[in-house]
């Protein structure tokens, strides 16, 4: 099992965390993993994205012109990541920031509302692991033990009362994904 993936959205949306937890529950399974963060000089609001490489095998190299799986936040981050989905790949899209929905017919592409949970739970935090759930719900690159390992390691220890809460968002997440 090999998986390429990009996750792209604004600054502050937690796209680089979401990467880094995906990327150190991989490790936690004892899988060969890169984790490679783009992002502007203006953090919060400017454009983020990271590359993530699950691999039961070694990675020859973290740099992709072409993705397995792109998850996408906002408009120019789908405007940018659609055509780099590999035909018969997924694309996952939060239905919060999109106006104009993606338009392959070779992908297998997804809506989660991740934004309005996050909202309706009462936590804009939680944003990012209820989209990694909906991830995991479709591809599931890595086992929920992982995933709570890799949030232990990830997380400072003043913040592992919240594992919970992000467990739950995960899990959250895999119930709302819709397939469009």
């Amino acid at each position: 099992m090999k998986k390429e993936i990009i996750i792209s959205g604004f600054g502050g949306q937690g796209v680089l965390s979401m990467g880094k937890i995906l990327a150190y529950s991989g490790l936690m399974e004892d899988k060969e993993v890169t984790w490679m963060p783009a992002y502007g000089p203006e953090q919060r609001g400017g454009t983020a994205n990271v590359t993530v490489i699950v691999s039961d095998d070694r990675i020859s190299s973290p740099i992709l012109s072409r993705y397995d799986i792109a998850i996408v936040l906002n408009q120019p981050s789908l405007d940018k990541f659609e055509s780099k989905v590999k035909p018969g790949g997924i694309l996952i899209y939060d239905s919060y920031g999109i106006i104009n929905p993606p338009t392959r017919k070779d992908i297998d592409i997804y809506s989660i509302a991740a934004m309005d949970k996050a909202a309706e739970m009462k936590n804009a935090k939680i944003f990012n692991m209820i989209v990694l759930g909906g991830l995991l719900h479709v591809c599931p690159v890595v086992t929920n033990v992982g995933l709570e390992k890799a949030l232990r390691k990830t997380l400072p220890e003043r913040h592992h009362d919240l594992i919970p809460l992000n467990m739950e968002a995960i899990r959250v997440g895999g119930d709302i994904m819709e397939k469009k």
